[in-house]
């Protein structure tokens, strides 16, 4: 998991620090001083300070509280004892805007509360207008089950409804709603998806991994309706100590809400008050299309790694070559746990998936490719390896996002050959428990979303959150206690030590995205991104790690949020 010094920062970060350790030595002017506190820098040593000199957006100085004395800040904060890290790199999350039409569900915690949300949202809009949301989970509801067509129905009958769930990989709607999407008793299942139906075979609103069924048919939000709730998505990151993250879900189109256009004027206006973000596009075109997807690629006129320190253009993804425990159709090599037969969804034939690898990869793009199943992570390995057979390229990182279920050995070992990359969610064996009891069983559940067995063979891993939920402190926990919310330990030798995590968590990321000299550790000549933590995160309790709040964050050396 380690680098060397010299190996992850090149010679140009190890001039850089050099330089920057000179400025050290001479003191005088900062912009900000942070003392009398734990400075955990990451670095290789994993060294710890007592203080932090920041100019010009970077980190001038690191040492003992003598440094307060050797330079003359704007601002000086007295630390009194608390803790200093690097940012938190969330490598895989989902920061859309949204239109009034939208309902946040994340906080719901029951259907009748639910009902109540629909309900005001349909007099709000008025009949016939479409109701749209996201975020809610069975598991977080009093009743213990998820939404019907029945529950929508009842809370706007005069209104079409469609609500995803947290994930992602379902959605439910009303009568109105498959009434428009012509759904029926007699209609089979989409391509890469499942209709649920009732014990008399009709639908009960709930569509798996097909949610464009009921999307595609509600109005389009317009890239200025959103722009506002975009802003507000990204700028809250900053009170969970989110210095960075990865978008995992734009499209090269200008002319749609969510474009990488979008993000680059959101980011001309609002950088520099914003955490650090790289974008993931779309591969865009259909499955069995990649030629025609590389020609809108070319197009574009950008690729991995095009932008500045405060944008870029991130991998391709999320390619989803699967679905998820969310739905749940991940694809399985074996049968889920309870239904004979069923094994989840592939949204890719090996063929499809291979010209797709291909033809981006041959224009110089990374991958970042959605995986949970043990059957799509082999596929999209082989895949890989494919192409990186036939179009040798150094230092590519290619990645594989999530990585729930472990593969076989032969894919591990490709992996490691390969250097393909992994972004984890460790925070899913937390928030996620429910669907994996349901779904898997055994070893399989006991090494979902596993850290210490592909790490020690050698596959190089970041962390991320997938907005279940965005909090990294979640994250953390589930990483070093491998607990669900019931309090069972899941398979208690995949946990890793709390340094370990941090170091996932922030430095990690940094790799991820070819940023390594740039971010990710409190050294001189480095980006200013850090946090203050209340209490000393490296030596808690496991269980007070869920509930730890960020006090400040900063980036760029400017400091965007206090706790008040």
């Amino acid at each position: 998991m380690e680098f060397s010094r010299r190996e992850f920062l090149g010679a140009a970060g190890a001039a850089s620090l050099a330089g920057a350790s000179l400025l050290q030595a001479q003191g005088g002017l900062a912009d900000l001083v942070l003392f009398n506190g734990k400075i955990v820098t990451v670095d290789d040593a994993f060294s710890i300070h007592q203080a932090i000199v920041i100019k010009d957006g970077r980190i001038a100085a690191v040492g003992g509280n003598e440094l307060r004395n050797q330079y003359t800040a704007a601002r000086i904060i007295d630390l009194r004892g608390r803790m200093v890290m690097p940012g938190f790199h969330d490598t895989h999350v989902h920061l859309g805007g949204h239109s009034r039409r939208y309902i946040d569900l994340n906080d719901t915690k029951s259907l009748a509360e639910l009902k109540q949300q629909v309900s005001d949202k349909a007099k709000e809009l008025g009949p016939g207008e479409w109701i749209t949301g996201q975020g809610w989970d069975e598991y977080h509801f009093t009743e213990q089950r998820k939404p019907l067509r029945g529950d929508l129905d009842a809370a706007a009958p005069d209104n079409p409804v469609v609500l995803t769930r947290a994930g992602g990989h379902s959605s439910v709607g009303n009568s109105k709603a498959l009434e428009l999407a012509d759904i029926n008793k007699a209609t089979p299942d989409p391509p890469g998806g499942l209709i649920e139906k009732d014990a008399s075979g009709e639908p009960n609103g709930v569509i798996r991994e097909r949610s464009d069924l009921y999307t595609r048919l509600a109005p389009k939000d317009k890239p200025a309706e959103v722009r506002a709730s975009l802003l507000e998505n990204v700028r809250d990151q900053l009170k969970l100590g989110i210095t960075s993250v990865i978008e995992a879900g734009s499209f090269v189109d200008p002319n749609v809400a969510g474009s990488y256009a979008e993000w680059e004027l959101l980011y001309q206006k609002h950088g520099t008050d914003l955490p650090r973000a790289s974008i993931q596009v779309g591969y865009p075109s259909p499955a069995g299309e990649a030629k025609a997807g590389a020609a809108k690629l070319k197009e574009f006129g950008k690729k991995t790694g095009d932008g500045n320190e405060r944008l870029r253009v991130g991998s391709i993804g999320e390619m989803p070559a699967d679905g998820g425990f969310t739905g749940p159709t991940a694809w399985s090599l074996v049968d889920y746990k309870g239904q004979p037969g069923f094994r989840g969804r592939a949204f890719f034939t090996p063929e499809q998936i291979h010209a797709n690898i291909e033809e981006g990869h041959k224009l110089g793009w990374q991958f970042g490719i959605h995986a949970i199943g043990d059957a799509a992570i082999a596929m999209t390995v082989d895949a890989l390896n494919t192409v990186l057979h036939d179009y040798p390229r150094n230092d590519h990182r290619h990645y594989l996002c999530h990585f729930t279920v472990l593969p076989p050995e032969r894919t591990m070992e490709l992996m490691v050959n390969d250097k393909i990359l992994i972004a984890q969610q460790p925070n899913f064996t937390y928030n996620l428990e429910g669907r994996y009891v349901e779904t898997l069983e055994g070893k399989r559940l006991a090494t979902n979303n596993a850290l210490t067995t592909p790490i020690k063979k050698g596959i190089f891993m970041a962390f991320g959150s997938d907005n279940l939920p965005i909090g990294p402190m979640v994250g953390l926990y589930a990483a070093v206690t491998r607990k669900g919310e019931s309090g069972k330990v899941y398979g208690p030798g995949e946990a890793v030590s709390i340094k370990d995590a941090v170091t996932m968590y922030t430095r990690n990321g940094a790799f991820l995205t070819r940023e390594e000299k740039l971010k990710g550790t409190l050294e001189p000549g480095k980006l200013a991104d850090m946090i203050v933590l209340p209490e000393d995160l490296l030596n808690i309790s496991p269980d007070k790690i869920l509930n730890l709040k960020v006090d400040v964050t900063i980036v760029g050396g400017k400091v965007l949020y206090e706790r008040v």
